[in-house]
């Protein structure tokens, strides 16, 4: 009996391998390149404990760029594509954008209500978020945000000050991310964080916790990953308890608190609650959509504060870390922010951003060359044949991947890419470029909803630190960069140091 018990265990067991085997030769048999792979996480072997997620998108683009439109990819365990051509990348996100609408990410509305918000919801109910949603990113409603903006950002401006006489070389990191989670925790979740000033507030702990924390580490991030639907059906969750309880708490009690006291603010809260409770707002097209829950309420906040605050205080690490080694790139990025400020008396407007050409150029370039995403995500909802290219089909529920950051660094596309250079975004430098080359907020109806918000959010930080402070390297900081490995944002391996003079 036992014999045979065993015998009929091998011989699944050899069935098993032999189908994992099979599976991961897909492309070979298509005779479409494609990278080695491991049995669990597929392409992706070796990142995080032998190299970060920016040298394996790097590597695979370099391999095999050439080669054809895309090369054949391992997304875990998902069958996936690696897109190369720069036209395809214009067909999937905007031209045939119905047909790749989705990110194909993990996302759980009824056990982990926090993870079911834009960025990972699909289908329909994307569509019907992303226009309730879009009245609330227009740039009028940045100008009622504006000055909570600055509010923080002269408090990070004081904070800077009072530390220098301490010790000169800052950690800069830190003091970004205290700042960002300060303007995202007064403008998504109503609240005062004041963790510029405290850096042990619970708020900018449990921030940090959601944004590097998951259930069951690396295993259930390729697990869910891999299998989704599965995933949901076994209710596995993306968020641990504990960040998740507290969040939902804050948005539960803000509500609370502003209902029942008729508070009304000019921040992202407020106009949550007013899709919540059938005050109509309306789109650029002059639609109407109202109607928001409670969950999607705390689920947006929530994507606000993970996807607004580390991606815009690393672009602002960034940005510092390169005016270091730049001295005449600081140096005039300083004089343009001095003068506007003088001739608006200090007085900062939301107009007066737009003087700030240099700065934007500072910004735009640190984008392209620390791209804070650096892959964009998409799934193909139905089989797309590749024009011109007979064996090269993207089928139905496949993985697409899009390298940004891989055409950002593209010599073809930006000469000396490794090379810190603002003038790549002078007027004429992008009048050249096709502008499907720059994506760090994505294109077409997918690209980021809070673009304008992050946008504002960097440049009245970095306008107001660059007028006041002088930034230069120390032998605390890293030459060249280096990347976290275990991040797949773009993010500095460790803490950050630059040395800071009061001007």
């Amino acid at each position: 009996m036992w014999e045979i018990f065993l015998l009929t265990l091998i011989l699944l067991l050899a069935l098993v391998i032999n189908r994992v085997k099979n599976h991961y030769k897909y492309w070979q048999k298509l005779e479409i390149p494609c990278g080695e792979t491991h049995w669990i996480f597929g392409s992706m072997v070796g990142v995080v404990s032998k190299r970060t997620f920016f040298d394996l998108w790097l590597e695979y683009y370099n391999r095999f760029k050439g080669s054809g439109p895309f090369a054949g990819f391992f997304w875990f365990f998902k069958r996936a594509v690696f897109i190369m051509d720069p036209g395809l990348i214009k067909q999937i996100l905007i031209k045939d954008f119905d047909k790749f609408m989705d990110r194909g990410l993990f996302y759980n509305e009824i056990d982990d209500p926090l993870s079911a918000h834009l960025f990972s919801m699909h289908g329909q109910k994307w569509r019907n978020l992303r226009n309730k949603l879009s009245p609330t990113f227009t740039s009028g409603k940045m100008k009622t945000m504006f000055p909570t903006v600055v509010q923080v950002g002269r408090e990070l401006v004081d904070v800077l000050r009072s530390d220098i006489p301490k010790d000169p070389e800052i950690e800069i990191r830190s003091l970004m991310a205290r700042y960002t989670t300060d303007v995202i925790g007064y403008c998504a979740f109503g609240i005062e964080c004041c963790s510029l000033k405290d850096p042990e507030q619970l708020f900018y702990i449990m921030s940090k916790r959601a944004l590097l924390e998951n259930n069951l580490g690396s295993l259930g991030v390729a697990f869910r990953g891999s299998f989704p639907k599965l995933a949901r059906r076994l209710h596995m969750k993306d968020t641990v308890a504990d960040v998740e309880n507290f969040f939902l708490g804050t948005v539960r009690e803000t509500v609370r608190y502003r209902e029942e006291n008729s508070v009304q603010r000019t921040d992202f809260m407020n106009l949550l609650l007013e899709l919540k409770n059938n005050r109509v707002l309306k789109n650029e097209r002059g639609d109407d959509f109202v109607n928001l829950t409670f969950n999607e309420i705390a689920a947006h906040a929530f994507l606000f504060l993970v996807a607004g605050s580390e991606t815009s205080s690393n672009t602002m690490v960034f940005a510092l870390y390169e005016l270091a080694k730049n001295v005449e790139v600081q140096e005039r990025a300083r004089d343009e922010v001095r003068k506007v400020f003088e001739a608006c008396n200090q007085e900062m407007g939301y107009e007066t951003m737009r003087e700030m050409k240099y700065l934007k150029q500072v910004i735009d370039e640190t984008l392209r060359l620390h791209t804070p995403l650096p892959v964009l995500n998409r799934q193909a909802l139905e089989d797309y044949p590749i024009p011109g290219h007979p064996k090269y089909i993207i089928r139905k529920d496949m993985p697409v991947i899009i390298p940004a950051i891989c055409i950002h660094r593209d010599e073809q596309y930006y000469p000396n890419p490794d090379n810190f250079n603002p003038d790549n975004f002078t007027p004429e430098q992008i009048a050249l470029r096709d502008p499907v080359l720059y994506l760090p907020f994505g294109d077409g109806p997918r690209n980021c909803i809070g673009l304008r918000f992050a946008k504002m959010q960097m440049m009245v930080g970095l306008s107001l630190l660059l007028s006041k402070f002088k930034f230069e390297l120390c032998s605390r900081t890293p030459v060249p960069m280096k990347y976290d490995k275990e991040n797949f944002m773009l993010t500095p391996d460790g803490d950050l140091f630059l040395k800071v003079s009061e001007i």
